[in-house]
């Protein structure tokens, strides 16, 4: 049997660098699951382990999620900003500047 496919989720998210940014999708397609960003949403919202840097995932958009606002509003994106993560204007996330991507073994 192989590895539980959260325990993957967050191996693949402890590898994201600080000043990085992956999305759901992207971090579902490295743990080969099709279709699979929900799944990764679900071990996001379910990690209590402080070393898997979930507020380094953002959706597809490069928007920041009020569910990691758990002690003030903009607390993901404070986060982010401190690991030198780009921002647009509009407050997405700068994807084309801080996209996440690491083609190596999985």
């Amino acid at each position: 049997m192989g590895e539980p496919i959260f325990q993957k989720i967050y191996r693949i998210v402890r590898s994201i660098p600080a000043g990085k940014v992956a999305t759901y999708g992207l971090v579902a397609e490295r743990a080969g699951l099709l279709r699979g960003g929900r799944t990764v949403g679900f071990a996001m919202a379910a990690c209590r382990d402080e070393t898997v840097p979930c507020h380094r995932v953002v959706d597809r958009l490069g928007r920041t999620k009020p569910a990691f606002d758990t002690y003030a509003p903009g607390t993901q994106r404070a986060m982010l900003e401190a690991e030198g993560v780009f921002f647009l204007p509009n407050g997405r996330v700068d994807l084309q500047k801080s996209l996440w991507r690491e083609t190596g073994p999985v």
